[in-house]
């Protein structure tokens, strides 16, 4: 069964229990109105009737005095009135029926003889008509003599009772069928989105990112329906920069093994006696090699961090040596760009649990890309601070170069992105140092504007 008649089913379910709930309520309560009321009607009566005897007949003759008594208590009465003595035999009848006969066996009777108002509901012996009966105690010096007795035929009340039992009927019936109607119209706005999500989903599963959902209605669905182009949008996204990384890294092992190649056969066409030309070209093919080496090091780091597989080997580590050393490392590079390369180590730093080579690795990343983006005459600055209040040691890489525009600086760290701009490199190194500050239980922050330079601060617990 689909959505959509699960969903009329109960909608119609609940909406036919909660009217057939209210029909039962509404139809009870008309039941009891109406005859209660004739009850109370009659009730009245047979207590007017009972102080009307009290008043005018209770120190005559019962019997004899019966003819009057009925007179008197039938004229303002629509029912049939009937005067009964102590033994339950009928003395008159407003009717004229059944004078003699003793209906002693009557509930209503038997309960006025005990001094109660009796009332009986029933059907007539000899019509089969719906009756009401009321039956009221005649008192003459605190003695029973007697019953004044008041029938009423209930038909017409019953064919009120049923005309507005078949109202309400035919109004719930129509309420239902509204609610059917609603229910139809509420379900297709439902289960249209979700067919479109489906149609929509169906066309992502075969490999099409470009299909877009329009938002129907702000609810769920609707969330749902921004959540998946947003999904759509990131894949589409990454795709782009996958091609893009994939056109890159292309270029990066064409270059090098073009190189290499180029210098293999030179070298190999030559007879050995330039021994300058040897030099450089095995220099250029080891410069290469390197390069070839460092992309797929970073390749298969990245694999690693995106399967878990790295696991650092922590041990205390000296953050100002680590500084020394890389500033030492990259210093002739930077002289040879003419750049500046400053490194300034306080005293007071402490001793961290970390991965040595794991952040020389970070560490040189971040200096090699301001070396790229640095123009000669520039500087670079790296040093490393304590910072007691949130008790984690920051390492700061600075420059004065180019800088990174706010709409390139929310991507940086994300994999294979290399900006507006045409620099050689595969776009990971960024992300791997972020994933390795992730694995310390550090933070890598940048801050940057262009034109001015780039910031890079290194959180790492102290």
């Amino acid at each position: 069964m689909g959505i959509q008649k699960r969903l009329l089913g109960s909608y119609v379910i609940v909406s036919l229990i909660t009217i057939a709930i209210l029909e039962i309520i509404l139809i009870a309560f008309v039941n009891y109105y109406y005859y209660h009321n004739v009850e109370r009607i009659l009730i009245n009566q047979a207590e007017l009737s009972a102080s009307f005897f009290q008043q005018y007949f209770d120190e005559v003759d019962f019997k004899e005095q019966s003819a009057r008594l009925l007179k008197g208590v039938s004229e303002n009465s629509a029912a049939q009135v009937q005067i009964i003595d102590a033994t339950g035999q009928i003395l008159q009848d407003s009717m004229g029926y059944q004078s003699g006969e003793n209906i002693v066996d009557f509930q209503d009777v038997q309960e006025a003889k005990d001094g109660n108002i009796g009332i009986w509901r029933g059907s007539d012996p000899s019509s089969d008509e719906a009756i009401l009966a009321v039956s009221y105690p005649l008192q003459a010096n605190e003695t029973i003599v007697g019953f004044v007795r008041f029938v009423t035929s209930l038909t017409g009340t019953q064919a009120a009772i049923r005309q507005i039992t078949t109202i309400f009927i035919t109004i719930g019936l129509f309420v239902l069928a509204i609610v059917a109607v609603l229910s139809v119209l509420v379900s297709r706005t439902i289960t249209s989105s979700i067919k479109e999500l489906k149609l929509a989903a169906g066309k992502m599963a075969e490999g099409d990112f470009n299909v877009t959902i329009k938002q129907r209605y702000k609810d769920e669905l609707g969330t749902l329906s921004d959540t998946l182009n947003m999904m759509a949008a990131k894949i589409r996204r990454d795709e782009q920069l996958k091609n893009d990384f994939i056109s890159s890294v292309s270029h990066e092992l064409r270059t090098p093994l073009t190189s290499i190649k180029g210098w293999a056969v030179t070298l190999q066409s030559s007879e050995g006696d330039d021994q300058q030309l040897l030099r450089d070209g095995l220099e250029i093919i080891e410069t290469e090699s390197d390069r070839l080496t460092s992309l797929v090091d970073e390749l298969l780091d990245l694999s690693k961090l995106d399967n878990g597989q790295i696991i650092l080997s922590c041990a205390p580590l000296a953050v100002g040596e680590l500084l020394q050393h890389i500033g030492k490392q990259l210093t002739p590079r930077a002289d040879r760009q003419h750049i500046s390369l400053n490194v300034r180590i306080p005293d007071n730093l402490p001793i961290i649990l970390a991965d040595e080579n794991r952040m020389k690795q970070v560490l040189i990343n971040l200096i090699d890309n301001a070396l790229k983006f640095t123009e000669p005459d520039g500087v670079i600055s790296m040093y490393a601070y304590l910072d007691s209040r949130q008790r984690k040691v920051i390492i700061t890489v600075e420059d004065t170069g180019v800088g990174i525009s706010e709409q390139d600086l929310n991507s940086v760290f994300r994999k294979f992105y290399k900006g507006s701009d045409n620099t050689a490199g595969s776009g990971l190194g960024l992300s791997i140092s972020k994933q390795i500050m992730e694995l310390h239980g550090g933070e890598l922050r940048i801050h940057s504007q262009l034109g001015k330079g780039t910031k890079i601060e290194m959180y790492l617990p102290q």
